[in-house]
Formats: structure tokens, C-alpha cells, sequence
């Protein structure tokens, strides 16, 4: 693990995969998002240059250095910075479990989509977290490896269980133990994201698509073939089929699964290497099968009953996006408050509902078939346990790893 006092700079490989992954990849807006939003505006991507550069050094933090006064009590006020289109929406744009929330305990939610992608918002935080000050925000939602990078520099509090009730008994069990917070000390998962099989039997001439295998080894699919430009996805997923942890991958292993996928391309194999665009080719035949997104998947069906999705049995990657706590904020109970609201089956519910990613509060079934019985029954949002039992997360990875197994990436993307 790396010393809290490491640099934050990152080499070119890890800016150009951000960048890609903020342009076209899970850190972009999904299909969804854009037909709700419409017109959502321009990307930022200033905050790769605060990240490029030497940046500001971080101290090493203590425990005390990390507690704040906390002004819950007399302030009945929260800040909260999330995605956009990550929260029910209902007339006049209003959010019906934050309305509930502020109705039941008279606590005013400032509620921002403000995240338009990680390294952005890290650009905009990261300043204050290494003075130690004030961000301004209560509670942030974020993606694990940047959740996992400001644990690691002590930025994040510690948030206290005997708050957390609802959160700590519901918390399903794929989701406990993530190796970079152990015990989910500083953080709880708003939704999982994972990375499964996509085919459009149309285009296959009814076969189906059920392994990595057959993505990169099925000459009947060759150079109809579509991989995620995230990393750690596409990667992680070759690694399963090879019957190897990505857990515990190591470098021998990573270097293993990137010859796999570099001869595949070599080849002619895979068509391209795609973020969320690989929706359109994949409707229109062009990409015949692919590795794929839930959350874009289950949007994609309900227009065309063409397409399908397998769980490899060797497994499937989860990502997650996470609810933490910032040092010095001032409402640290009245977040705590809120994650725990959201940890509620009834209103996980809601949530999973409209954001249609995986839900990771266990007892929701049956609050979630009270609004829509078929998403309930969606194993991408609910998991039954045989699913469950494949999901695999990328270990974490060193700021030198990172960057070396970004590199190698990269060469192979061509990006």
C-alpha cells in the first residue's frame, strides 16, 4: 500500500484513460442520461491539468488532523454533490426520496450534479482536501478507484456505524469487504456497475454470445467484435476467462491477458475499442457482440428485442460508484443520516428504479416489485445468488502499477 503522502501526479497513460473514460466510458453519461437530459453541455476536462502537474503535495494526516467540528445539530442542513441523472426525478423536476428525507427529519438538502466525471471533480476538491479545509460538500459520490485514492491519502472520514443501522444490516454481501476499504469504514456504495457479455442475435443469426472465448476467438464474429476502453473492465474480464483473479492479478497475469487481447486485435477480431458509443453499433449490427454495461443494456432492450445478455460463467466485473464523507465537512451526522435513509429497502427501491444499475441494499425484491415487477426481476439491477457469486472487482492498484498497466493498455487501444 502506498504511503498517504504520495505524489498526485499521474503519467500520460492515466490522463489519456481518463480522458477516454470521461468522453465515451462509464464516467461519461449513459445513454439513458442523455435522453433524459437532453441537452446535458460540454464535458469539462480542466481538471486533467491540476491532475497532470506536480499538483499540491498532500501531508500525511492523523485522525485528528481529519475531525471537524461537526455543526449538525444547529445547522439542519446537508451538501450533496452526485452524478447527473443519479436520483429519482418526479413533477417539476423535484426528487421524491429527498423530498421525503427533508420532510421526515427537517434537514434542507443541497442537492448538486455536479460530477460530471472523476478527474474533474477531483480537480475542483483537491485543493481544499490537501489545505485540510472545507470543501464545501457533506457528502460526495464517487468511483472506487478515486474513492480508494482519497482513503488512502486520509482526505475522507471515517463514518460512524452506530449511525449507519439501516446501512450496516442492509449492505448486500458482494459489497462488504472492497480490499481498499476494509469493512466499508469510510464508504457505502450508491449502485455496483458491472461489466457482462452483450449480443444482438439478429447479427449472430440467433447463436448466442455467452463467453470471452468466443469475443475474441469465434471466427464467425470476426471484426464484429466491441471492447471497453476501461481498463480495468475489459482486462478484468479477459482475466476471468483465463481463470485468473482479478482480485490478485498479477503483473505476469495483467502482461498474460493483454497478449490474449492484443493477438485477438492483431488478428482482426475486434472491430474497435468502444466507451458507450458501442450502443449504436451494436443496435444496428455492426457490432455483433460485445462487452457491455447493464445500465445501457437494460435501455437497449426496451427498444430492441434483439438484443441479449450473458454472465460469462467464468464471471462478470462490478464497479462501484460510493457515498463518502470529506474531511471537515460540517454536517458529517447529517450525511451519515442521509446514506443510511438510502439504505432503506423502500427507498433503494426508488432509486434503483429509475438509475437502473445494480442495487446494493439486500430486502428491496419485493419494494421494487411494487413499482415495476420486470425490473425486479432484471438480474442487472437484482442480483439472484448464483449471479452474485461471479462478480469480481479489480484489486487496487499502486499509483506505479496504475500507470504501468495503463500504459500497456494504451498501446494495445492505440489510443
Amino acid at each position: 500500500m502506498e504511503a498517504r503522502n504520495e505524489p498526485e501526479s499521474l503519467s500520460p497513460p492515466q490522463i489519456a484513460a481518463m480522458r477516454r473514460s470521461m468522453t465515451s466510458g462509464r464516467m461519461a453519461l449513459t445513454r439513458r442520461s442523455l435522453l433524459r437530459a437532453g441537452s446535458a453541455g460540454a464535458i469539462a476536462v480542466g481538471g486533467l491539468g491540476a491532475l497532470g502537474g506536480c499538483g499540491i503535495p498532500p501531508a500525511g494526516r492523523t485522525e485528528a488532523d481529519n475531525a471537524s467540528d461537526d455543526h449538525s445539530a444547529e445547522e439542519k442542513r446537508l451538501a450533496f454533490s452526485n452524478w447527473t441523472e443519479y436520483m429519482d426525478v418526479g413533477k417539476g423536476g423535484r426528487h421524491p426520496t429527498l423530498d421525503a428525507f427533508q420532510r421526515r427529519t427537517g434537514i434542507k438538502v443541497k442537492y448538486t450534479e455536479d460530477i460530471n466525471d472523476n478527474v474533474e471533480f477531483f480537480g475542483k476538491i483537491k485543493p481544499q482536501l490537501a489545505a485540510g479545509q472545507d470543501t464545501g460538500r457533506d457528502l460526495i459520490c464517487v468511483t472506487d478507484w478515486l474513492a480508494a485514492r482519497m482513503i488512502r491519502l486520509g482526505w475522507m472520514q471515517p463514518l460512524d456505524p452506530a449511525q449507519l443501522p439501516h446501512a450496516y444490516t442492509n449492505l448486500a454481501k458482494p459489497f462488504r469487504t472492497p480490499d481498499w476499504d476494509p469493512g466499508r469504514s469510510h464508504s457505502y456504495p450508491w449502485t455496483g456497475i458491472p461489466a457482462v457479455i452483450a449480443y444482438n442475435k439478429k447479427a449472430t443469426g440467433g447463436r448466442k454470445v455467452t463467453s470471452v472465448s468466443q469475443l475474441l476467438e469465434d471466427p464467425k464474429l470476426k471484426g464484429r467484435v466491441g471492447l471497453l476502453t476501461e481498463m480495468r473492465d475489459t482486462v478484468g474480464l479477459t482475466l476471468l476467462d483465463m481463470g485468473k483473479n482479478p482480485e490478485t492479478v498479477t503483473a505476469d497475469d495483467y502482461d498474460a491477458a493483454i497478449a490474449r487481447l492484443q493477438k485477438a486485435s492483431d488478428r482482426g477480431q475486434v472491430r474497435r475499442f468502444t466507451g458507450n458509443d458501442y450502443t449504436g453499433d451494436l443496435t444496428k449490427g455492426d457490432i455483433a457482440a460485445c462487452m457491455a454495461w447493464a445500465g445501457d443494456l437494460i435501455q437497449l432492450q426496451s427498444d430492441n428485442p434483439e438484443i441479449e445478455f450473458a454472465i460469462p460463467d467464468a464471471g462478470y466485473m462490478t464497479a462501484t460508484d460510493n457515498l463518502l464523507v470529506p474531511n471537515k465537512a460540517r454536517h458529517k451526522r447529517n450525511a451519515e443520516r442521509l446514506i443510511d435513509y438510502f439504505y432503506e429497502p423502500k427507498v433503494a427501491a426508488k432509486i434503483a428504479a429509475y438509475i437502473n444499475y445494480v442495487c446494493p441494499v439486500d430486502g428491496v425484491r419485493e419494494e421494487l416489485a411494487k413499482i415495476d415487477k420486470a425490473l425486479a426481476d432484471n438480474p442487472l439491477i437484482l442480483p439472484d445468488e448464483e449471479m452474485a457469486a461471479k462478480s469480481h472487482s479489480f484489486r487496487s492498484l499502486s499509483s506505479t502499477e496504475d500507470a504501468a498497466f495503463e500504459d500497456k493498455f494504451a498501446k494495445l487501444t492505440g489510443a
